[in-house]
């Protein structure tokens, strides 16, 4: 199995986490280890908690981080359950913390695991392989009002209605089972004259279905203010995105953590009692250079946010 995994934007992380020797620093979404590795190596006397879903993302992950085995602890479970990570390592908190949010290179090229709309393989994408839930179960049960919903909700994509309307209408002549069956049904619902050039027309549909199969965008918001929440003053959280809705969460989210008072103006005094978590060390979001697009192509579309514990 080829687990190649070129990290995005990787100094800018490693300068954005502001890493210290002795500090505890948690990958929540540990891949191919492409980030934790340089943070593993930057530490004498810290530690690194690498969290993944993917058993076979932490298969590899051993592999490469074994050099640094006195200083690295991996688990296998969701960033959602960050704080429950930690705590059940007696860590009360960090002074880093990093999410690399989307699909890792690995599933992508990984044909079995159906999240490429470019080769074929029964319609699956679960990030994690315990999971029952997936693709399949999307394309084939959903209802046309549901399948229209995610689609436009989860891909921003305009012809969500109408390639609902195929779907619906395919699988009543039999079950759409693999990735390139479902491309075809797309193809057909998309009229040839309003197909973007260089956008494949599967592209928002895969996305809004891997974001439903693994409750992506529902987790976010309250794992963000989960680790923010973990780490040490002076601590950051590093964010990488894909996409406009998830970065959309992340500055949102950001954003109500660095306000003080919620209170309507009218109140002559604050009656709500919050305080600013954070400062927002990137105003606006840190983009790949040309020469790392240039090298690595699926890092095109990915932002950096940062913010920091005061």
């Amino acid at each position: 199995m080829n687990f190649e995994h070129v990290p995005v934007m990787l100094n800018e992380v490693l300068e954005g986490l502001n890493i210290k020797e002795n500090g505890i620093y948690v990958d929540g979404t540990l891949g191919g280890a492409g980030h934790s590795v340089e943070i593993a190596k930057r530490l004498k006397g810290g530690k690194l908690i690498g969290i993944d879903q993917d058993i076979n993302a932490i298969k590899k992950a051993e592999t490469v981080l074994a050099p640094y085995a006195d200083r690295v602890t991996i688990v296998k479970n969701n960033f959602k359950n960050i704080k429950f990570v930690l705590a059940d390592l007696n860590i009360e908190g960090v002074d880093g913390i990093l999410l690399d949010l989307g699909v890792s290179s690995h599933q992508l090229d990984e044909e079995s695991r159906g999240f490429s709309y470019q080769k074929d393989a029964p319609l699956d994408m679960r990030m994690d392989l315990s999971q029952e839930f997936s693709a399949w179960d999307v394309v084939n049960k959903y209802s046309e009002l549901e399948l229209e919903k995610i689609l436009w909700d989860y891909g921003e994509e305009k012809w969500a209605k109408r390639i609902a309307e195929f779907i619906v209408e395919e699988r009543k002549g039999r079950a759409i089972d693999t990735t390139l069956e479902l491309v075809s049904v797309i193809k057909k619902a998309i009229p040839k004259g309003a197909r973007q050039a260089g956008h494949h027309p599967a592209k928002k549909t895969f996305q809004a279905i891997r974001i439903e199969v693994n409750g992506e965008l529902k987790i976010l918001k309250d794992t963000i203010i989960d680790a923010t929440r973990m780490l040490n003053v002076g601590g950051r959280v590093c964010i990488i995105t894909f996409h406009s809705l998830e970065d959309r969460i992340v500055k949102d989210t950001f954003k109500e953590l660095y306000q003080d008072c919620i209170c309507p103006k009218e109140f002559p005094v604050c009656v709500c009692d919050k305080k600013r978590e954070i400062n927002i060390v990137t105003r606006k979001p840190i983009v790949p250079d040309k020469d790392e697009v240039q090298t690595n192509s699926r890092s095109r579309s990915a932002k950096l946010r940062i913010a920091e514990k005061i």
